[in-house]
């Protein structure tokens, strides 16, 4: 954590005591993950095992390591600072889950938050790319991958309503992770044909909040569903100041919605990164 710029102060005791809870948090993961998925992917359980949580656990805006709180019992979100947080674990590996990441896609986030979410895709496909509107946030947080030898995570300070149109052949999967009151139309522009886009749709600190799954099929027609009740910080940027555009208007078909899969109901884990 020094390595990044972050001071620590850990005894080994304390060290010891978060990795004892590791596994506890593992076995919720999994069960939560066949609860409401069926199944728990073995390539997202890997991605979870590889990461060291605690590392992410910080709060930038105090310059003040909280790895002590990593694996806790009862999931939730941890706050950062300037109004970010670190999402809770189970909601993590629910959206990592439903994106279908796979060795060989190529990723974008709208949300960096703690890093913890692009990290973890780093795990399992080619290229994780990371977008965070909060300038001191996104700086600090930029510097957090090179000691973990991540060189496969790239993050920039920008809005995500535009996403990164400078990355060529565009995303295979794009994950938004706060609540935006409509998807941003350049987000559709950049996703691949065969391509996911997760992200919840509501309005600003309300319940209501719905994520919804994207996808492209061939032609560029977009498919969309609801998925499960969530509860996010909202999107800010550009999106306060534009009007919605319908999925339609990118791909030049009109939306298919689709019904979300009887085992997925109810409100999910609060989700805040």
């Amino acid at each position: 954590m020094r390595e990044s710029g972050r001071p620590v102060s850990l005894s080994d005791a304390q060290f010891d005591a978060i990795q004892k809870r590791k596994p506890g948090a593992m076995r919720l993961i999994e069960s939560y993950l066949k609860e409401r998925l069926g199944a728990a992917d073995p390539a997202v359980m890997a991605a979870f095992q590889a990461l060291p949580r605690e590392y992410f656990h910080y709060s930038y805006s105090e310059h003040r390591a909280t790895p002590g709180d990593a694996y806790e019992d009862t999931p939730k979100p941890w706050a950062l600072g300037y109004g970010s947080a670190l999402s809770d674990y189970l909601g993590q590996a629910y959206m990592t889950q439903i994106c279908k990441p796979a060795p060989g896609d190529v990723t974008l986030e709208i949300g960096t938050g703690s890093g913890f979410q692009s990290s973890l895709l780093s795990r399992i496909v080619a290229k994780s790319y990371s977008i965070e509107i909060i300038e001191p946030l996104g700086k600090a947080v930029g510097r957090i991958f090179t000691p973990l030898g991540y060189t496969n995570v790239h993050t920039r300070v920008g809005d995500g309503y535009y996403g990164w149109p400078e990355v060529q052949g565009g995303f295979d999967i794009i994950i938004v992770t706060c609540a935006a009151t409509f998807a941003p139309p350049d987000l559709f522009k950049q996703l691949k044909p065969g391509g996911r886009m997760i992200i919840p749709i509501g309005q600003p600190f309300k319940r209501g909040q719905v994520l919804y799954v994207y996808t492209k099929d061939a032609e560029g027609k977009i498919h969309s569903r609801r998925d499960i009740g969530v509860f996010f910080i909202p999107m800010t940027g550009a999106i306060q100041k534009n009007q919605p555009v319908r999925p339609e208007t990118v791909s030049d078909h009109a939306p298919v919605v689709e019904k979300a899969p009887a085992n997925a109901g109810g409100e999910a884990k609060p989700t805040t990164e």
